[in-house]
């Protein structure tokens, strides 16, 4: 019998695979790798589209290499895929093409923070692997403070275990705050993190310069490579999980995606994988559509998108969230293929559980003031929270979630 745990870890392998063998192919083995070297040691602020720094290859190699640390990682510390690990691997692949290397993701810092008070290092790591949103700290203090290379990497490194010493405390603090109906918390948290991360640089007089790689190129590796894993998804529902996975789907419809919703073991993953099949291919018509390229900042949070589906979204809550998104664009005339505004629409899909349990009205309004804060929340924190959206959406879900529950418990019945 087919189990939950071998239907999710073959369909991350094949993911894995894919990304492996279109990076090799789009430019070459030789270039992959030595392009996949060079991103190791370049600065990864937002916005770092690594297909506009090294191109396609080394870029889709990079977010193979993460995504199978990550999956070494759960293997090592036996823990079976589920839906957050599932969101956890496919959301550090994403962000794997604009701003996560192997050197700078911050794993092993969470689990010292784990052995400090007590626990087991797996006690906390869907924290640690979502938490390598603080990576461009490492690169920052690495690459870009002008410092000597002998202090820069053994100082970079230090910060790297502190920051991820100090993540857990802050992540379930910060949890406390919007209740489940942000589904990237730790980027709200990491957003936290990054204002004073930002701050104590400026205070000490060094230049925090914007970063600002977008591509705009239209290589066929990464315009594939998406529907390729959605069609692949949808296939894997129904030869893994038989024809039970439609009605499972219909049941996953019925959830609000509140954190933590884990789809697979709510309903089944035979669900979950039509869920993340149907998501990616009507958000990548979505960027086609608009004529927006699928550079590594977009198919970074189309892959978000498919990780989440398997752990909190799903067709009906992201719906409203979309629709809010594209009133404030129409109101406040931002154009839909602006940088900021094509990643707000895929990322913003975070505050779902806000539809999901309030419903659509909520939902819509959620969408409408998340366009509005995520616009100006990238520059507080200096691009050194990549989950940008998960900082604005946090502090939007709080906003709606504080005045809710406060109506709620206090209206005259």
């Amino acid at each position: 019998m087919t189990t939950r745990d071998s239907v999710l870890r073959r369909f991350v392998a094949l993911t894995i695979g894919i990304f492996i063998l279109f990076g090799l192919l789009a430019e070459g083995p030789s270039a992959a790798l030595e392009g996949f070297l060079r991103l190791q040691f370049r600065p990864s602020r937002l916005l770092s589209d690594f297909t506009a720094m090294e191109g396609p290859g080394a870029t889709l190699f990079n977010a193979s290499m993460v995504g199978l640390l990550g999956l070494v990682t759960l293997r090592l510390n036996k823990i079976k895929l589920s839906g957050p690990t599932v969101a956890a691997v496919f959301t550090m692949m994403g962000f794997a093409l604009f701003g996560k290397t192997l050197l700078n993701c911050i794993i092993l810092g969470v689990s010292l923070s784990a052995l400090l008070v007590g626990k087991q290092p797996k006690e906390y790591l869907i924290i640690a692997l979502f938490g390598t949103a603080l990576g461009p700290v490492v690169s920052f203090v690495a690459f870009e403070m002008g410092l000597s290379p002998l202090l820069a990497l053994p100082l970079s490194m230090v910060m790297g275990l502190f920051t991820g010493i100090i993540l857990p405390p802050l992540a379930i603090a910060m949890l406390h705050l919007h209740q489940g109906y942000n589904l990237y918390n730790v980027g709200l948290t990491a957003g936290f993190l990054g204002l004073f991360a930002a701050s104590l640089p400026h205070a000490a007089g060094i230049d925090i310069a914007t970063i600002n790689f977008w591509g705009t190129g239209a290589s066929p590796w990464l315009v594939a490579v998406v529907p390729l894993l959605s069609v692949s998804a949808i296939v894997f529902a129904f030869v893994c999980c038989g024809k039970g996975s439609w009605r499972e789907f219909l049941r996953i419809m019925k959830l609000p995606g509140r954190l933590p919703s884990d789809f697979c073991d709510l309903e089944g993953p035979g669900g979950a994988l039509l869920n993340a099949g149907f998501l990616g291919l009507g958000y990548s018509a979505f960027v086609a559509v608009i004529g927006a390229p699928f550079n590594g900042p977009v198919i970074g949070g189309l892959m978000t998108i498919i990780g989440f589906a398997f752990f909190g979204k799903h067709v009906r809550n992201v719906l409203p969230i979309f629709a809010g998104l594209l009133l404030a664009a129409l109101v406040f005339g931002k154009s839909l293929i602006l940088p900021w505004v094509v990643l707000a629409f895929l990322f913003g899909t975070a505050l779902a559980p806000l539809a999901g349990e309030f419903g659509a009205y909520i939902g819509v309004f959620a969408g409408f003031l998340h366009l509005v804060i995520v616009e100006r929340s990238g520059s507080w924190h200096g691009g050194m929270n990549l989950y940008n959206n998960g900082f604005a959406g946090g502090l939007t879900a709080t906003l709606f979630v504080s005045i809710i529950e406060w109506y709620r418990n206090n209206v005259q019945k």
